[in-house]
């Protein structure tokens, strides 16, 4: 139902707003983001009556009709370049950036008061261990410094494909819109594709298979080193015996990455400390961090965000520092990074209950960790050039500011943290570290939609079907052409992405003429993939990069996909002929290149644009989206009628998949729902199960699409909704 009508001002216009209870802020937000072209995430809506910020359903029940809408960006903008909030505690001042939302005036005075008490406390419980507190931390100075050694760089180096890493990265921001990325850009989402390959190529090991047969073993306990695991750093050795066999399998635990390289498996600390190298490997300023209360992880200074950012190696998990306090539900107490040029209590980043953390920061007093500290420092950057120090002292300084100003902040709000992934169940639940299943954001930002190279692939295989038929080619010949494009588009997929190039090979089925004499029909196909075909003088008929190497390799999985599925759909064909050139055999006229917004998301792998991308290598994910979500669709050109459209099931949890649902359009931006088509108990045979619905009322002009899913098919059992793809079709004109 409609709950209330509003007057919204912005700039020098007003315009009038229904609110629907139903759906709630965040659909409010996108109806001033239609009409003012303000994202959400910039918004500002504040209570003309009253100067009351609007952040929440509650908000707006309780202001008054007329609201004022402004920009962040631009309120920012018109702001001094430097404004300096300082705050009188024991912790410090600090600069409080427009990009940071802070606690308000009384939570902040309330957490300044409780954090003097906590300190005031703490001179009286800590003790004085200061000689305990540095040789905890001593040891890592000289582990970090063989990240430094050119051979360990190296021997890294060469485990990684370069090439495919390099690619991934720049897919990723091409499916942002960003196919000219910056030096910085690049290197940053580069580092994050390091940390997702590093993942699914190291081992985690909880008991070490037999040697001997391979079978389950179970600890004995510890064992004498031998000399050539010494050599390598393992001064203890775990010991399990086959469960089978009875055979004694040794667990050496090495701490010299050089060997970790190597050995490619162990638990966290292993996890960190090689993960550190290959980031120093690839030129990354990079840290060792260590928690005292048993966890390892890596720090990253990152250009593009200006700042040092966290990465757990182990996790997967990336610029998430409440992991561990929020998800884990870990009660931290020191939390110290270790560098080649000096070691930082960088705890404040990683909690936001400074002062009921105090508490449990007994070794030493806080003036004494501040020594060590600073005299562990001093000793790393011993040899360095003055200039240096003074670069290094302004990072500390610019640093610890930060750190102040994470203290305070609110951004991190609503997303939810998982609990520990890596080692066994029962490990993690004895560590208390288990928490929920995975990264979630209970909102998203409004997301472009980079998705024309699909609708592209779609429409070109109109020209490839319309010569089968002009052809007189029968389905079963037909489908042995598709089979000969889709073995093509393997043998790209395989080569490195600068250097792309693959012959379309006949068979015995089709033979050279016959692919001769399709291959004008083959060219729009070839265009939207970035490739053209080559004869060369034998008479061999390649394919090969035309333009942009990112394009090509965004487009190919897409390709590959739409192959299957219309090799599938042919193969079915029993009268191919021009009246099956129709949807859904061919998918023409497909919607692209607009604004995605969603209830919720996963994060970093079930984003909301993922559910437009045309592969399924990817899915959309809402976490609390069981009993009902919603994804909206915001065109960015002229209204379109909506006739068809279709659903994919995602790879796994059939549970989770879409069953009960309402398709709405809308023709102002959000202010009004028109329903387009409604579907009760649908079900997913199978994952990657593509479904075709043709829309039951037409006629009606949309700017706005909204998928308001219901219920999923088994409600009892999950919490999760999940969409594998989302295909929109407009009337053909």
């Amino acid at each position: 139902m409609v709950g209330r009508t509003f007057l919204v001002r912005h700039d020098d216009s007003t315009f009038t707003v229904d609110y629907d209870t139903d759906d709630g802020f965040e659909v409010f937000q996108f109806q001033l983001f239609s009409l003012t072209s303000i994202p959400p995430d910039e918004q500002k809506i504040v209570g003309e009556d009253n100067d009351r910020i609007v952040s929440d359903d509650s908000d707006l029940a309780a202001v008054s009709e007329k609201l004022q809408l402004v920009s962040i960006t631009s309120e920012e903008a018109r702001k001094p370049e430097k404004q300096e909030e300082t705050t009188s505690s024991t912790a410090g001042a600090g600069n409080f950036d427009a990009g940071t939302s802070v606690m308000s005036d009384e939570e902040l005075a309330r957490m300044l008061q409780a954090e003097e008490e906590a300190l005031l406390l703490q001179q009286y419980v800590a003790g004085d261990n200061r000689a305990q507190f540095e040789e905890k931390v001593r040891p890592y100075i000289s582990k970090v410094l063989l990240y430094e050694d050119p051979v360990r760089q190296e021997a890294a180096r060469k485990t990684v494909r370069l090439d495919n890493l390099e690619e991934k990265a720049l897919v990723s921001l091409a499916k942002e819109g960003n196919f000219k990325p910056s030096k910085v850009e690049e290197d940053h989402v580069f580092l994050l594709q390091l940390l997702f390959w590093f993942k699914s190529s190291f081992s985690w090991v909880n008991a070490p298979p037999c040697d001997g047969c391979g079978n389950e073993t179970t600890a004995q306990g510890m064992g004498d080193a031998l000399p050539s695991e010494i050599q390598y750093g393992a001064t203890r050795v775990e010991l399990y015996r086959c469960n089978s066999c009875s055979r004694v399998t040794r667990f050496p635990r090495y701490s010299d990455p050089l060997k970790l390289v190597e050995t490619r498996k162990g638990r966290c600390g292993e996890w960190a400390n090689c993960f550190t190298l290959y980031c120093r490997a690839f030129g990354y300023e990079s840290r060792l961090v260590l928690d005292f209360t048993d966890h390892v992880w890596t720090e990253c200074y990152s250009e593009a965000l200006g700042r040092w950012m966290h990465l757990d190696p182990c996790e997967a998990i990336y610029d998430r520092p409440l992991l561990y306090e929020k998800g884990w539900g870990k009660k931290l107490n020191y939390v110290i990074a270790i560098a080649k040029d000096g070691v930082y209590d960088v705890t404040k980043r990683y909690t936001r209950k400074w002062n009921e953390l105090l508490s449990r920061r007994t070794i030493t007093t806080e003036s004494s960790v501040v020594s060590v500290l600073t005299s562990l420092t001093k000793e790393c950057r011993r040899n360095c050039t003055s200039q240096v120090l003074s670069i290094l002292e302004e990072r500390d300084n610019i640093e610890r500011e930060a750190l102040e100003r994470d203290l305070r902040s609110t951004d991190d709000a609503p997303i939810s943290l998982p609990g520990r992934q890596s080692g066994d169940k029962q490990w993690r639940i004895a560590r208390s570290e288990f928490g929920t299943e995975s990264l979630s954001s209970s909102s998203c930002t409004v997301r472009i939609c980079s998705d024309e190279h699909v609708t592209k692939i779609y429409n070109a295989f109109f020209s490839i079907l319309h010569k089968f038929v002009e052809d007189s080619l029968t389905a079963s010949k037909g489908v042995e052409v598709l089979k000969i494009l889709r073995a093509t588009v393997v043998d790209l997929k395989k080569l490195p992405y600068k250097k792309r190039r693959a012959s379309l090979k006949p068979n015995s089925i089709v033979g050279t003429s016959l692919v001769h004499q399709l291959l004008p029909s083959f060219k729009e196909l070839l265009n939207a993939l970035s490739l053209k075909s080559e004869l060369d003088s034998n008479g061999i008929l390649s394919v090969c990069l035309a333009g942009d190497p990112v394009q090509t390799a965004l487009a190919l999985p897409v390709a590959l996909h739409a192959l299957d599925e219309l090799i599938s759909d042919l193969s079915k064909c029993d009268n191919f002929s021009k009246g099956s050139l129709s949807f859904p055999l061919l998918r023409l006229n497909r919607i692209c290149s607009g604004a995605v917004l969603a209830s919720g998301e996963e994060l970093p792998f079930g984003s909301a644009t993922a559910a437009f991308d045309g592969t399924r290598m990817s899915k959309w994910e809402e976490p609390n989206g069981a009993k009902g979500c919603w994804i909206m669709y915001k065109l960015s050109a002229n209204m379109q009628e909506l006739v068809a459209y279709e659903l994919m099931s995602a790879n796994d949890a059939p549970e989770r998949d879409p069953m009960d649902w309402v398709v709405e359009g809308s023709n102002d931006g959000g202010l009004s729902w028109h329903v387009l088509d409604e579907r009760r108990s649908e079900m997913f045979d199978k994952p990657f199960q593509r479904k075709t619905y043709n829309v039951k009322s037409t006629g009606f002009l949309s700017n706005l699409f909204r998928f308001r899913f219901l219920a999923v098919r088994d409600v009892k059992s999950t919490s999760r909704l999940q969409v594998g793809s989302i295909d929109l079709y407009a009337k053909q004109n």
